[in-house]
């Protein structure tokens, strides 16, 4: 991105594509400093209100989407693996009234890997077209949902 005028950026189509894969259609979720130039290069170049229009589908199909909730077998079948794994309530770090240096980074490091994970999952669903996310979101839509014996391997 460079400078064009006063105050006004511009803004490639790749820029804008990789935009609206992170945020959607509505440029009112896009961060503040890009949407000025998001909407001088969606005026100007007709590829790009086509895939403003085409994420704006995508997001009413996401919005649609149910969001089902974890059973309370599941819940207690979480909290009983993590208690079996050292993390519950009476694990070593907790009895000693601290957390490690130790214990500190390898949070950070989980986090580092999710943050990694998610910049890859953008990335990566950037190549796909707006039909193929369409197909996957209505596939996934029409499931009934998880069955907790599915999920709990029993």
């Amino acid at each position: 991105m460079g400078k064009a005028g006063a105050g006004t950026m511009t803004m490639t189509y790749e820029r804008f594509e990789y935009l609206t894969d992170a945020y959607g259609g509505d440029l009112r979720r896009w961060p503040e400093a890009e949407r000025e130039a998001a909407r001088a290069l969606r005026d100007a170049d007709p590829r790009a209100a086509v895939l403003l229009r085409e994420a704006d589908g995508l997001d009413a199909l996401l919005d649609a989407a149910s969001r089902p909730a974890p059973s309370h077998a599941l819940r207690e079948a979480v909290i009983a693996s993590a208690a079996g794994a050292g993390l519950g309530a009476g694990s070593k770090a907790r009895r000693r009234g601290a957390i490690g240096p130790l214990a500190w980074l390898s949070g950070a490091g989980w986090a580092a890997a999710a943050c990694a994970g998610v910049v890859f999952g953008v990335n990566l669903t950037s190549h796909l077209t707006a039909d193929v996310q369409a197909d996957a979101v209505l596939y996934q839509a029409s499931l009934a949902g998880a069955d907790d014996t599915e999920v709990l391997g029993g």
